[in-house]
This record gives structure tokens, C-alpha cells and sequence, in this order.
């Protein structure tokens, strides 16, 4: 097609570009993930900006969708690697590209990148003084995310990462299709704003929201601000830790990711459109035969 490629085609694409993941140096591999942690933490932080001071939590959570695409935008664009677009690399394993052991080395090199480049952004967002906005009210929003976050129930945690990854992978692809950069953009940014307005999780832009709010905790000011706008008690605020972090929210939610990706999206398109070209294929055949059937007839 002139304008966009045709799924098959973008399938197609994706698979044969995971080759170059699999050779790629771990160094630089794991340099690029970090480069896409740094990217996903820029829309994360810039979305709680954009959002904050919202009352109503509908458009709040519009309001960081118009800003939180730009993320994945940039990691699109400058090649860097991130873990959930990465989870379709079960089509490339699907196809026989290369083993499975590939794909989890991959996938662990690419996942400790992020969390080192999201990590590192939030502790350089808490230094930066941002979080002063509005008078401290948006270090207690940060608080107020991440408090969100680590008081969800696993199965929550776990169907929302699902859920986001669908969409995220969606994403991926739906960028392959396009042959100009404009196309490119407009397919991120819609399908992305849909996930941060439907308020799904994300494991690594949750390893920036949680780890800012974190920080933002041990703030006085913040702190106060949070626990008198949004009413927590000092129980409720003890919830927001370490141990939490991970085993409410980030073990669950990066599951969630994985099957999102892999089980409802990555194998399901890869299934659906090389069936179809093997159908094309069969249909090549069938007619050479014909033809051949046809000119043996006529000799």
C-alpha cells in the first residue's frame, strides 16, 4: 500500500527486525533500555504536571494522556528498547527467528535498563526542585499516584498491566504500519492516550510514578499536603514502601505486561495474518498446478 504497510507486511517487519535485538552487544542493549526508562519516566513526570491540580479525576487523567504518548514517541523514533513493545518478540520465536532463551534474555536485559533509566530519573526529578510546583502540591499528587498504585489487589494489578500492554504493543505495530513520521506519531498518540485515560498500569512508567512517590514521601511538605488534600493517615501513607512497591504492583503488573503482549496480542496477530499468507501461498499453488493441468491438456 502506498501510504501505510498492510499488518501482514508490519508483522513481517517487526519479526525480521527482532534479529537485530538478539545480536545486538548486552551493552548496548542495556544502553538503550535505560535511554527508554529515561523516555518513559520524561511522559510519566510531565503527565503528573499537566494533571495536578485537577479536581476531577476523568480529566486528570486526560490531561496526562495528551502528554504521557510523547514517552513512547521518542523511544519509537531514536531506537531505544523498551520491555513491553519488546514482548512481541514472541512472533519472531513463533517463527522460528530464534529460541525462546533469546527472547527471555532479551527481555531481562531490556527490563533492568528501564528500571535503572526510570529510577534514575525520578531521583533526578525529586532533585530538580519540580516537584515544588503549586506550592508542594505536586510532590503530593506524586505521592497520591503512587499511593494508587501500591494499593491495588495483585488480580487488579495484574488484568490492568494486560490490559495496557494490549494496547501498548497495539501501538508498536500500529507505528510499523506507517511510512512517514506523521503517521508514525498519530498512531502512538492515540492509542496511548486510551491507556493512561483508561488508567491501566504500566510496569515501567509505574517504576518512575512509584519510586518519585517514594521520594516525594520523605518530604515534609509534601507529605502534609497529601495527607490533608487526600485524607490518608499515617497507616495508609506506611503502605506506600519498598516491599509493596514491588510485590503489589510491579511483580503483578509486569505479568500482566508480558501477557498482554505475548498471549493477547503478539501471537494472536502472528497466528492470524501468516495463516493468511500461507492461504495466499496455498492459493499460488493450487493455481500453478492448474495452469501446469491446463497446458499438459492443451499439449
Amino acid at each position: 500500500m502506498e501510504g501505510f504497510l498492510a499488518v501482514e507486511e508490519a508483522v513481517d517487519k517487526y519479526i525480521n527486525g527482532c534479529q537485530a535485538k538478539v545480536q545486538m552487544p548486552q551493552e548496548r542493549l542495556i544502553g538503550k533500555s535505560v535511554l527508554a526508562g529515561v523516555m518513559i519516566g520524561m511522559g510519566a513526570a510531565a503527565s503528573s504536571v499537566a494533571a495536578h491540580t485537577i479536581p476531577d479525576v476523568g480529566l486528570a487523567r486526560l490531561a496526562a494522556a495528551v502528554v504521557f504518548p510523547v514517552g513512547l514517541m521518542m523511544v519509537i523514533l531514536l531506537g531505544a528498547e523498551l520491555f513491553t513493545g519488546d514482548c512481541l518478540m514472541a512472533m519472531s520465536v513463533s517463527a522460528g527467528k530464534h529460541t525462546l532463551k533469546d527472547m527471555v534474555r532479551v527481555l531481562f536485559s531490556v527490563y533492568f535498563g528501564n528500571f535503572v533509566g526510570a529510577t534514575l530519573l525520578a531521583f533526578g526529578v525529586g532533585m530538580s526542585g519540580q516537584l515544588n510546583y503549586s506550592s508542594g502540591m505536586l510532590g503530593a499528587y506524586t505521592i497520591k499516584v503512587a499511593m494508587g498504585k501500591v494499593n491495588l489487589s495483585f488480580s487488579e494489578a495484574l488484568v490492568s498491566g494486560l490490559l495496557c500492554n494490549v494496547l501498548v504493543c497495539a501501538a508498536v505495530l500500529m507505528a510499523m504500519c506507517a511510512k512517514d513520521i506523521t503517521g508514525k506519531l498519530l498512531a502512538v498518540f492515540f492509542t496511548i492516550m486510551l491507556f493512561v485515560t483508561a488508567g491501566f498500569e504500566h510496569c515501567v512508567a509505574n517504576m518512575y510514578y512509584i519510586t518519585a512517590g517514594l521520594i516525594a514521601k520523605h518530604n515534609p511538605l509534601y507529605l502534609t499536603q497529601a495527607m490533608e488534600r487526600y485524607g490518608y493517615g499515617q497507616e495508609e501513607i506506611s503502605r506506600l514502601n519498598i516491599g509493596n512497591y514491588f510485590l503489589s504492583n510491579l511483580v503483578p503488573v509486569t505479568i500482566g505486561n508480558i501477557l498482554g503482549g505475548v498471549v493477547f496480542l503478539g501471537l494472536p496477530l502472528f497466528y492470524l495474518n501468516t495463516k493468511k499468507k500461507d492461504l495466499v501461498k496455498e492459493e499460488r499453488k493450487n493455481d500453478a498446478v492448474y495452469t501446469t493441468d491446463i497446458a499438459s491438456v492443451v499439449r
